[in-house]
């Protein structure tokens, strides 16, 4: 169910939530590191990475000279919210096994600024997020991420620039 925004509220106030009933195979703590973890992008407070992932937490696939760990994402998100400042999350499906879970998330906001040398367009985008993770204990270990880039960058009609041939 989407979470509807009320009058003087704007999405960056509103914390991401599992749909209720999901991944009830996951301890409580799990679950709060899963919110957190996608909320950072929601609330725009990075400080939430530290308190999902640990500190040697592994991104399976790594962007290009990205960082280890929760400090190496960081970047990458203020990035990701300053082309996409309207950015919110809502996470549609969660599928749980003990100390792992996967995620089936939807994103939605407008290409307000530049993204990956992409001038903004002002177009409103919709892209799947499918996430699996991995904890140890009660925050998250390792995450292999898809993100559907074919269809936002075919939203916002244009491709990034390709630099030395590739």
């Amino acid at each position: 169910m989407p979470i509807l925004v009320t009058e003087g509220e704007n999405c960056m106030s509103i914390p991401v939530r599992l749909p209720k009933g999901a991944a009830t195979l996951l301890t409580k703590g799990q679950q709060a590191a899963i919110e957190a973890f996608y909320s950072a992008l929601g609330t725009h407070d990075m400080d939430l990475l530290d308190v999902a992932l640990l500190p040697d937490w592994e991104d399976i696939p790594m962007s290009p000279g990205q960082a280890p760990g929760p400090n190496g994402l960081k970047p990458i998100l203020l990035g990701l919210i300053s082309a996409l400042p309207d950015l919110a999350i809502e996470i549609r499906e969660a599928i749980a096994a003990p100390n792992r879970v996967a995620i089936r998330a939807v994103a939605t906001a407008t290409h307000g600024g530049e993204l990956f040398g992409i001038p903004a367009t002002g177009r409103r985008v919709v892209f799947s997020l499918h996430e699996f993770h991995e904890f140890d204990g009660d925050r998250i270990r390792r995450t292999w991420h898809m993100e559907d880039l074919f269809g936002l960058f075919t939203q916002i009609g244009q491709w990034p620039p390709m630099h030395n041939g590739h």
